[in-house]
């Protein structure tokens, strides 16, 4: 029996929006909590502009694009320099300014449109680099989880792990009815009960949190310097955008790109990004944890996103409860993560296959094998304060390339 779908504009039953909602707000917690502890900041006024954020995304992209704006890590290493110089308020700046020009960049896409991508990734190049997306996260999902990076791997950690993941496998395959719609959420709590069995659960932070908290405003500050250390990860987060939204047109079977269109959904990101920033919190990005819970569940209702919006702001001003869900456990978040990011790798190999790429060609034989390289091995290149590596790398690569072969065979030069 084929898996009932829920598509982008469909209308969701209460007793099914609640559930999927928290679904949706748990595979994000994890990620997005960590950049604020960080920087040093309060989280709870990143979840309120995450859950803001993506609100705003989902009015700009006209309820067509399904898509959670999580904490970005793009900014994680020149932000960190900014803030050990200057101060939390000017890296503010940075994002401020990062964010207006991705909007600027979007009005030139609106204007000159989008077969450009085509151009300078075409499907042997933009499969690839999609599944990196994914693959190259699965290291992060073993360390959170505490299996990696560790003198001696805790056995209680081994057990939750294998719980929740265990749970999510076989949830896929097993569950009927309303329960395979949300194998996540169960998966989660199969975890974080097996947590408590094992004793690995602390509730010291929820008894000491108040039940009301007002997240910590503050006005972003400007400064040349600070601004221009920040802002070449204008690049990354443009090709990190990109190849979500590819990835994501795949899972929902529409082209995104074209309909609400790529200008959209990148205004809508940025723009997150600098009243993010201009208020206190860190810049935003639409999120693989977000997706992957999409191409599990087969439900891509935008009214489902936005109710773990809603959801992350009332958590904003609930200290206690934000505190409660501080306390999943990493190997929770880890084994549920291992399931997710590998259904983004498995799109980019997808778009591989529905695009029937011809591996006969040494065009196309050259460009997935030089991306996936290029993207696993750890290479790097830095552009100032900015580190370009991974899928980032790994996409400039491919877009040089893609480049490249384009005008050598304008040229009548290719030998096919």
């Amino acid at each position: 029996m084929e898996k009932r779908i829920i598509q982008v504009d469909e209308k969701v039953p209460v007793k099914l929006l609640v559930p999927l909602s928290i679904q949706h707000m748990f595979a994000m917690f994890g990620a997005t909590v960590l950049v604020p502890f960080i920087f040093g900041i309060n989280p709870a006024i990143v979840l309120f502009m995450n859950g803001v954020g993506t609100l705003l995304f989902i009015l700009i992209t006209k309820g067509k694009a399904p898509a959670y704006l999580g904490s970005s890590f793009a900014f994680l290493a020149p932000a960190g320099v900014v803030i050990a110089k200057y101060g939390f308020e000017y890296a503010q700046g940075g994002f401020v300014v990062v964010g207006l020009l991705g909007c600027v960049l979007a009005f030139i896409i609106y204007k000159f449109g989008t077969n450009w991508i085509d151009v300078v990734l075409p499907p042997a190049a933009m499969g690839p680099v999609v599944a990196l997306i994914g693959l190259e996260l699965a290291g992060s999902a073993a360390s959170t989880a505490g299996l990696t990076g560790v003198d001696q791997v805790d056995m209680r950690n081994v057990i939750v792990f294998l719980v929740t993941l265990g749970v999510a496998i076989f949830g896929q395959v097993l569950f009927r009815g309303f329960l395979s719609v949300i194998p996540i959420l169960i998966a989660i709590v199969c975890g974080y009960v097996a947590a408590a069995c094992c004793g690995i659960l602390d509730f010291t932070d929820v008894m000491q949190a108040s039940w009301f908290a007002i997240p910590n405003f503050q006005l972003a500050k400007f400064k040349a310097d600070a601004i221009l250390t920040i802002l070449p990860v204008l690049l990354v987060i443009t090709s990190e955008h990109i190849g979500h939204q590819i990835v994501t047109s795949k899972i929902v079977n529409r082209d995104l790109l074209k309909d609400p269109g790529l200008h959209r959904s990148i205004f809508a990101d940025n723009f997150s990004t600098a009243i993010s920033g201009l208020i206190g919190s860190v810049p935003t990005t639409t999120y693989g944890e977000n997706i992957g819970v999409m191409a599990v569940t087969g439900v891509y209702s935008v009214r489902v996103i936005g109710g773990a919006a809603v959801l992350s702001i009332i958590i904003a001003f609930c200290g206690k409860l934000s505190a409660l869900i501080s306390t999943i456990p990493g190997p929770v978040i880890g084994g549920i993560s291992i399931l997710l990011y590998g259904m983004i790798g498995t799109s980019g190999l997808r778009i591989l296959v529905d695009n029937k790429v011809d591996y006969g060609k040494n065009r196309n034989l050259t460009l997935t094998s030089v991306i996936f390289v290029i993207g696993l091995s750890g290479i790097s290149l830095n552009l100032g304060n900015v580190q370009l590596t991974g899928m980032v790398l790994a996409c400039v690569v491919g877009m040089v390339l893609s480049l490249v072969f384009y005008v050598l065979d304008r040229l009548h030069l290719t030998n096919e």
